[in-house]
């Protein structure tokens, strides 16, 4: 039985699997977006998690913990320069999984990471709501809304006409 055990091994050794992470964690920052698999995805996103937490607070033991999983240092200087300081205020979850379907050759379950803040279509805008809300109904509504539109010509009117005389 394998009670507790929710570490996924992804078909690979310890050292493969750890290089593989470690190579995808430095594309994702690279990119801000990667597509792979669910199951992949799903191991980085463990992966990357802590060591995007760890880049907030800008030490030499951080950078030196950091460089050791990832070993690439234009990865880990990105992490600490630019990805750190956009995700400053965040208190967790940088990362997001959405599924885009299944892979043709496979059927692998197919998916992209991306890190949430450089994603400009999914930023939750402010949208205005409405003030008030009616509990008229809508025939009501419409009434008022065509007497509005009735009365909108006749405040023109005085100007079109002074606008003849001219």
């Amino acid at each position: 039985m394998r009670h507790n055990k929710k570490f996924n091994h992804l078909g690979r050794t310890a050292s493969h699997r750890n290089a593989m992470l470690a190579n995808m964690a430095c594309s994702l920052i690279k990119h801000k977006r990667i597509t792979t698999t669910v199951a992949k995805a799903k191991a980085l996103k463990k992966f990357v998690e802590p060591l995007i937490t760890k880049a907030k607070d800008d030490t030499t033991n951080s950078r030196r913990v950091v460089f050791s999983n990832l070993q690439d240092k234009y990865a880990v200087t990105e992490l600490f320069k630019e990805i750190s300081v956009k995700i400053a205020d965040r208190p967790g979850g940088y990362t997001r999984i959405i599924k885009t379907g299944n892979r043709l050759g496979d059927n692998a379950e197919m998916c992209f990471i991306e890190l949430v803040d450089y994603n400009e279509n999914m930023a939750k805008e402010k949208v205005a709501k409405k003030a008030t809300r009616t509990r008229r109904s809508k025939k009501s509504a419409a009434a008022e809304a065509a007497s509005a539109a009735e009365t909108a010509p006749v405040a023109e009117a005085p100007a079109a006409e002074e606008a003849k005389a001219e």
